[in-house]
């Protein structure tokens, strides 16, 4: 029998990114992790902070007069990938949000990858390649991150925490807190298309129009709006636990009631029935691409005007407004005359869905 072939010193044959799979190896800090981060995730990242190669990222201060915001996000949905959207550039997107709505301008991101041994590498490849697409287009460079792998049957293939840092100009202070009884409430769209994309195709669902994740990154939005309104009290985007959550917390933080139009608030038809089916309802529907402003009542129109010409906000509306209430309670005027509550889920309508 001929002895095999000698092999070349120092050859490390390339990564297999259609057929192969994570192993404990690409967690462990040698070779076989060198390989998968300067063959995929550094690829695909691409960026002259993180082609250093050091363990953190020296960033240019913002300019002066601006302060740092710091946001920090881990996405676990379930299934990966639904229409519209996937895990990579939700993370993406979640962690720009969370900056934006901040008032800051997002500068940069790092991300943290958790995988399971046995995880395709073409699935991550997909996922790592749709997160270096939303941040170049969000003009967000990932510029520095880490990875852990986890022995097959302690993780749930891939889980994503992202980190981002922004600027903050000087004098800007927006926050939940900042609310006042006269405010007007607005949102920059339809809600409940994130929540229900995702169940929709856990369920396998069919509905004559398909219901597509909204994940965007919303800076460009919120740019528009504080140019037309700097006197914006209060961003917030509604994920997990929706519309309906998000406004019981801002309420809280201010001390303030707050009244719904259930009228004026936007619902895609497919999304409503869909709710309906499945008994849920979608005003605590996660949303990834739409935000909530309160605003002085003497702006509002020129706010909305703003939104409505950015495509991320044609569909923004007005749909209520902040009230003087110490107990804090966000009612709704329902569409047959009478008014509810608007309160607190006591648990998770939908699990991993951000």
């Amino acid at each position: 029998m001929s002895l095999p072939s000698p092999v070349k010193k120092g050859y490390v044959r390339p990564l297999d990114l259609k057929h192969g799979r994570v192993d404990m190896g690409h967690g462990a800090g040698g070779r076989a992790m060198a390989q998968l981060i300067s063959e995929l995730f550094a690829a695909s990242f691409a960026n002259e902070h993180l082609e250093r190669g050091d363990d953190a990222a020296v960033l240019p201060a913002p300019a002066p007069g601006e302060r740092l915001v710091v946001a920090t996000d881990a996405h676990v949905v379930s299934p990966l990938f639904f229409p519209g959207g996937d895990i990579g550039c939700l993370s993406v997107h979640g962690t720009i949000n969370d900056l934006a709505v901040m008032g800051a301008r997002p500068l940069y991101l790092a991300a943290s990858f958790i995988l399971e041994e046995g995880f395709p590498l073409a699935v991550l490849a997909r996922i790592v390649q749709s997160m270096a697409h939303a941040a170049r287009e969000a003009g967000v460079p990932v510029v520095t991150g880490d990875t852990k792998v986890v022995e097959q049957g302690k993780g749930d293939g891939v889980f994503i925490t992202t980190t981002g840092v922004g600027a903050l100009p000087a004098g800007r202070e927006i926050g939940g807190a900042n609310a006042r009884p006269g405010d007007a409430i607005l949102v920059s769209g339809t809600l409940g298309d994130h929540g229900m994309a995702i169940m929709a195709q856990r369920e396998s669902l069919a509905f004559d129009s398909e219901i597509a994740s909204d994940t965007a990154a919303l800076h460009g939005l919120v740019a528009a709006m504080l140019d037309a309104v700097p006197t914006i009290r209060v961003l917030r985007d509604p994920t997990r636990g929706g519309l309906a959550t998000t406004l019981n917390e801002i309420a809280t933080q201010s001390g303030v009631g707050m009244e719904l139009d259930e009228a004026s608030i936007p619902v895609q038809p497919q999304v409503a029935a869909a709710c309906e089916l499945l008994g849920l309802d979608p005003l605590y529907v996660a949303n990834e691409g739409k935000l909530i402003a309160i605003c002085p009542a003497d702006a509002a129109d020129r706010l909305l005007a703003a939104m409505r010409a950015h495509p991320l906000g044609e569909r923004a509306a007005r749909i209520g407004t902040v009230t003087a209430d110490p107990n804090a309670f966000v009612q709704i005027r329902t569409a047959f005359g009478g008014r509810r509550m608007v309160d607190w889920l006591s648990g998770e309508q939908l699990p991993r869905i951000c």
